[in-house]
């Protein structure tokens, strides 16, 4: 059984920063794709940052340039660091993992950016 989870959430003032870390945990071979999505009120959850098992990584327009996504194989840990955050990056942020064929998501950490 694997596990996702999260931590790192939290509320912090416009042009702060925060790091959202994700771990995985349980039976794994392999870890191919690790994402991070996020989802505010009465939205549709949206597809944040994506890094490959390659390293390549891909960003929402809305976080170029802000947002950096990164991993640590060695320790199954996706890592989400925002910088100069805005009060629109508000939401419930969620870990997504393909682990091994199979796509699993982490409990959800809620960020707050106050204006």
């Amino acid at each position: 059984q694997v596990q996702l989870v999260e931590s790192g959430g939290g509320l912090v003032q416009a042009g702060g920063s925060l790091r959202l870390s994700c771990a995985a945990s349980g039976s794994i071979f392999r870890i191919n794709a690790m994402n991070w999505y996020r989802q505010a009120p009465g939205k549709q959850r949206e597809l944040v940052a994506v890094i490959i098992n390659g390293g390549s990584t891909n960003y929402a327009d809305s976080v170029k340039g802000r947002f950096i996504i990164s991993r640590d194989n060695a320790k199954n840990t996706v890592y989400l660091q925002m910088n100069n955050l805005k009060p629109e990056d508000t939401a419930v942020y969620y870990c997504n993992q393909v682990i091994d064929a199979r796509t699993y998501w982490g409990q959800g950490t809620q960020v707050t950016v106050s204006s």
